[in-house]
C-alpha cells in the first residue's frame, strides 16, 4: 500500500543550464512513477562534480541521446541519493513502501536527487547496506561504484597484488581502498595533506603518502620494489602522473572519465579510462556484499539542507575528505 503523497514537492532545479546563480528552490510537480519505477522519498543526496556539470548542461546531448528528447525546464538535478519507498510501480517485485533504499540514475528524464522525492526504475534501485546510514548510502552510489568498476573490470585486480591509489582522501578514493582491502590487494594510498594521510591509515591503507609534500614514487618503490602492479588514478596532474614512474614493467593503470588534465602512458605500462556509470545490477549487488562483509565507512565530511544546495556547490571547489551530502527533513 503506497503512503500519502503530495502533488508537490521542494526540488533544486534549473530553469536554464549555467551557473551556480542558475540554481533556486521552487515547488514542482511529485514525480509518476510508471510500472517500473519505485518513488523514493529521499532523505540523503550525494553531491559530486558531476552535479556541477550537470547544472551547466554537460550532459544535455547524452540526455538527447537517450531519451529522443530535449531537457526540459525547470530540470531538477543530482545523479544520486537514498531514502524511503514511498510507492511502488505494479511491476515491481524487489521493494514494498517503507523499504530502506539508494539508487543511482542520472540524467533521468523524471527529474535528478534535488528534491523531496525521486522516481527511479526498479534495475537502479538497491537496498541500504545495514552496516551503513541513510545519509552514507546516499552520499556513496557514484563514487562506490565508480571505485569498484575500476578496481575490479578495468584493473581486474588480484588478492595479493600492490596497488597505488591517487587521491585516497576524496569522494572516490576513500571507498576504493576499503573496497581494495577487501578483495585482498595491498594499497599504498596518496592522500592531499595530513588529515587525508590520517584518513586512509584509518581506513586500512598499507601505508600511506602524503601527496603534498612527499616523494610519491620513492615511498611507493619502498612499499613494492619490482614495481606497482597497478594503481588508480582519481585526480590527474603532475604528482599523478609520475606515480606511474613506480609501476612495474607490464603493471597497469586506470582512471575514470572526468580526470584532467587525463594521465599518459608511459612504455611498458598499460593506462585505460573508463566510464563509472557502465553499471548492471550484478555489480551493485556484489559492491552490497563487500561494504556489507566488515566495518565501511562512507566519510561524509559535510552536509547541507536542500536550501543550502548552492553552498555545498561552492564548496566542490574547497578542501574537504570523503563526501559533501544534501541532509533532507
Amino acid at each position: 500500500m503506497a503512503q500519502s503523497i503530495p502533488d508537490t514537492m521542494r526540488a533544486v532545479a534549473v530553469n536554464r543550464f549555467g551557473g551556480i546563480g542558475e540554481m533556486a528552490l521552487q515547488t514542482v510537480p511529485v514525480p509518476d512513477p510508471g510500472p517500473d519505477e519505485i518513488l523514493i522519498r529521499v532523505e540523503s543526496v550525494g553531491v559530486g562534480v558531476w552535479d556541477q556539470w550537470e547544472r551547466e548542461g554537460a550532459f544535455a546531448e547524452l540526455f538527447r541521446e537517450r531519451h529522443g528528447s530535449e531537457p526540459t525546464f525547470p530540470y531538477v538535478i543530482g545523479f544520486d541519493g537514498a531514502g524511503t519507498v514511498a510507492m511502488t510501480g505494479s511491476d515491481v517485485t524487489r521493494f514494498k513502501p517503507g523499504d530502506r533504499v539508494y539508487a543511482d540514475r542520472h540524467i533521468n528524464p523524471k527529474g535528478g536527487f534535488y528534491a523531496e522525492y525521486v522516481a527511479v526504475k526498479e534495475d537502479f534501485v538497491f537496498p541500504v547496506p545495514a552496516n551503513l546510514s541513510i545519509e552514507q548510502a546516499g552520499a556513496m552510489p557514484v563514487d562506490a561504484i565508480t571505485a569498484l568498476l575500476g578496481l575490479d573490470d578495468t584493473l581486474q585486480l588480484k588478492e595479493g597484488e600492490s596497488l597505488l591509489i591517487f587521491g585516497a582522501g576524496g569522494g572516490l578514493g576513500h571507498l576504493a581502498l576499503q573496497l581494495a582491502k577487501r578483495m585482498g590487494v595491498r594499497v599504498i594510498a596518496v592522500a592531499s595533506g595530513e588529515d587525508g594521510v590520517a584518513l586512509a591509515t584509518r581506513l586500512g591503507a598499507d601505508a600511506t603518502v602524503n601527496g603534498r609534500k612527499d616523494d610519491v614514487v620513492a615511498a611507493a618503490r619502498e612499499f613494492a620494489p619490482e614495481g606497482l602492479d597497478a594503481a588508480l588514478l582519481t585526480a590527474g596532474g603532475e604528482v599523478a602522473q609520475r606515480t606511474l614512474e613506480a609501476l612495474c614493467n607490464g603493471g597497469r593503470a586506470a582512471y575514470a572519465r572526468g580526470v584532467s588534465p587525463a594521465p599518459q602512458a608511459r612504455p611498458g605500462v598499460e593506462i585505460k579510462e573508463y566510464v563509472g556509470d557502465e553499471a548492471g545490477r550484478a555489480v551493485f549487488e556484489k559492491l552490497n556484499r563487500l561494504i556489507e562483509s566488515g566495518p565501511f565507512e562512507v566519510h561524509v565530511a559535510r552536509t547541507f539542507s536542500l536550501e543550502q544546495a548552492a553552498d555545498a556547490h561552492r564548496a566542490l571547489g574547497e578542501h574537504y575528505l570523503g563526501k559533501l551530502a544534501l541532509k533532507l527533513e
